[in-house]
C-alpha cells in the first residue's frame, strides 16, 4: 500500500471535548503521524481530502452475535429466557452459506455505522465446526473489518440450566426439549481444538476466541476445559455473566454463591476475560472482575429491550473494571448502531440515581467505546485511538450534517446526537471500506436478494421448532418469572415494580 495523508480534517480529542485541526500520515496500515496541518508528506502519498470531516477512532462493539442478524426483527415481549427459549427456532439448520450470509449483514451494518471491530460470539449447532467458523471470518474480511470470533458454546440446554424448569415442562412436550440435547463436553472442547489448531485467518485482522456461553448452562468441568484450551492458545474468553435476574437466582441455587464468584473460584477470571452483560453483580463480584483485570461489555439496548436490568457501570470504573460497550445480537437488540449503543450508556447511567458526579460522562463513554473496547478484544495497543503506532481505523464525520449544525461540543455531540447518518467515510487499516456514505465492499443490492432467499427457505425450516417454542413460551415465562420476583440482595431494575 502507498503512503496515505488526509488533509484538511480535525480530529476529535474526546478527553478535551475539542477537534482540532490535524493532518494524519498513514504508512501502510498504521499511522505514522499526527501533526499540525501542511505535515510534509512523500511526494507520491495519496492525498484524502477531509475538509468539513471530523476524524474520531472507529468504534468497537464489545459483544455481538452475528448468527443473530437473519433474526432481527424477531419477537417482542421477550425476556432473556424467552428468547433463550426460541433460539433453535431463530438460527436452526442454518448453512454454511447462512452463517456467512447472516455475518456479512451484521459486518456491513456496523461499518456503515462508524464501527470497525467486534467481538462476535457466533453459534453453530451440535458442536463448532472449521467450516462454519471460516464462513463467520471471510464475512468479516470481506467487509474490511476487524473481528474476534468465538464459537457460543455449551453442554446444557437452556431447560437443564436453569433449576427445575424441565421438571415443569408439560408431559406433551418433553420428547421436544429432550431433542434439543447438546453435544458431551470433551466433544465441544475437541471441536474447539481443531478449529484454533486450523485458524488460517490474519489474527492481526480476524483472530479467534472461546465463548462459553452462560456459566449455568456449562458444567463446571466444562468450564474448566475452555479455561484451558484458552490458555493453551493465547486467546481470550467471552462469557454472559448474570445477565438477567433469573440467572443470578438460579445461580445461588446452584452454586450457593454468586455466578461471577463460582467462575472465579474455577480460574476463569483474568485479563483476557469479558463478562457481557454483568446486570446482577454485587460489590464482591464487581470487586473480582477489578481485581483480576478483566473486562465487561455493556450492551444497554439489548439489556432494556429484553428486561434484564441497567449494569452499575460508574461502579466498574471505579473498581477498575475494563469496560466495553455493545450492541449485543440483531435477534435481541435490533440494530447494529454502536452509536446508538454508546447513547444508550450513557442515558442509562442517569436514571440509576439523582448524583450528577456518579452519571458517566460523554468523553467516558465515547473512550469506553473505543479504547475500552480495543483492550476487551485484547488489541487494546492497536486500535481505538488516533495516535502514532496506531492501526489507521478512523471514521469520518460530515460537519455538514444537521448532527453537526451548529458544532458546539464534538464529544457530547458523538455521543448524545450521532446516530449513524452523519458518518461520511469509514476507514479500516488505511483502506476505505465506506466512502462518502456507500460501503465500497460489498453489493448490498446483492446482499438483500440473498438474505430474503434465505429467511423463505429457514422459516419453512424451522417451523416445528417454532410451534414447539410458542407451546413452551407460556411454561418458561411463569416459571422464569417466580425467579424474577424472587428476592435477591441486589436491584437492577429500573423499576420498583413486580
Amino acid at each position: 500500500m502507498v503512503d496515505v495523508v488526509i488533509r484538511g480534517g480535525r480530529v476529535v480529542d474526546a478527553a478535551r471535548h475539542v477537534a482540532e485541526p490535524a493532518d494524519i500520515l498513514i504508512d501502510g496500515d498504521q499511522i505514522a503521524t499526527v501533526g499540525a496541518p501542511g505535515i510534509t508528506a512523500p511526494a507520491d502519498a495519496r492525498v484524502i481530502d477531509a475538509r468539513g470531516l471530523l476524524m474520531m477512532p472507529g468504534l468497537v462493539n464489545a459483544h455481538t452475535h452475528s448468527h443473530g442478524n437473519l433474526g432481527k426483527g424477531t419477537g417482542d415481549r421477550w425476556t432473556l429466557e424467552l428468547l433463550l427459549n426460541a433460539g433453535p427456532s431463530i438460527s436452526g439448520h442454518r448453512t454454511v452459506e447462512d452463517k456467512y450470509l447472516s455475518a456479512l449483514i451484521g459486518a456491513v451494518e456496523m461499518v456503515r455505522k462508524g464501527c470497525t471491530a467486534a467481538y462476535d460470539l457466533m453459534v453453530e449447532f451440535p458442536v463448532p465446526s472449521p467450516d462454519g467458523l471460516d464462513a463467520v471470518a471471510r464475512a468479516y474480511a470481506d467487509v474490511g473489518m476487524r473481528a474476534v470470533v468465538a464459537p457460543m458454546i455449551a453442554d446444557r440446554t437452556f431447560f437443564q440450566a436453569i433449576p427445575g424448569l424441565f421438571d415443569a415442562v408439560p408431559g406433551e412436550l418433553r420428547s421436544g426439549v429432550e431433542r434439543l440435547a447438546l453435544a458431551p463436553w470433551r466433544e465441544t472442547v475437541a471441536a474447539v481444538r481443531k478449529v484454533l489448531d486450523g485458524w488460517k485467518h490474519d489474527r492481526s485482522r480476524i483472530a479467534p476466541a472461546v465463548a462459553p456461553t452462560i456459566p449455568l448452562h456449562c458444567s463446571d468441568e466444562f468450564i474448566v476445559g475452555c479455561r484451558d484450551l484458552a490458555r493453551e492458545h493465547d486467546v481470550g474468553i467471552h462469557m454472559h455473566v448474570a445477565e438477567s435476574k433469573v440467572q443470578a437466582v438460579a445461580g445461588v441455587q446452584r452454586y450457593g454463591k454468586t455466578l461471577t464468584a463460582h467462575i472465579d473460584s474455577l480460574g476463569l477470571l483474568g485479563p483476557r476475560f469479558t463478562a457481557a452483560h454483568a446486570i446482577w453483580l454485587d460489590d464482591d463480584d464487581i470487586r473480582r472482575l477489578g481485581d483480576r483485570g478483566a473486562s465487561a461489555a455493556h450492551n444497554p439496548g439489548s439489556n432494556m429491550r429484553l428486561g434484564s436490568g441497567i449494569a452499575r457501570v460508574r461502579e466498574m470504573l471505579d473498581r477498575g473494571v475494563n469496560v466495553g460497550v455493545g450492541t449485543d445480537g440483531a435477534n435481541c437488540s435490533d440494530n447494529q448502531n454502536v452509536f446508538e449503543a454508546m447513547r444508550l450508556a450513557s442515558f442509562a447511567s442517569k436514571v440509576q440515581g439523582p448524583d450528577v458526579s456518579r452519571w458517566l460522562t460523554t468523553d467516558q463513554v465515547l473512550t469506553m467505546t473505543t479504547a475500552g473496547g480495543a483492550r476487551a478484544l485484547g488489541l487494546g495497543d492497536r486500535i481505538g485511538r488516533i495516535a502514532a503506532g496506531y492501526q489507521a481505523d478512523i471514521v469520518f464525520l460530515d460537519t455538514a450534517h444537521v448532527n453537526y449544525i451548529p458544532l458546539n461540543d464534538p464529544t457530547n455531540q458523538i455521543v448524545h446526537v450521532e446516530d449513524g447518518t452523519g458518518v461520511h467515510s469509514v476507514m479500516i487499516g488505511g483502506r476505505m471500506v465506506v466512502e462518502a456514505g456507500r460501503v465500497t465492499t460489498v453489493d448490498t443490492s446483492r446482499l438483500s436478494r440473498l438474505a430474503e432467499a434465505a429467511m423463505e427457505r429457514l422459516r419453512g425450516a424451522n417451523a416445528e421448532a417454532r410451534r414447539l417454542a410458542t407451546a413452551l413460551e407460556p411454561v418458561v415465562n411463569g416459571f422464569c418469572h417466580t425467579l424474577a420476583t424472587s428476592p435477591y440482595p441486589v436491584d437492577r431494575y429500573g423499576s420498583r415494580q413486580s
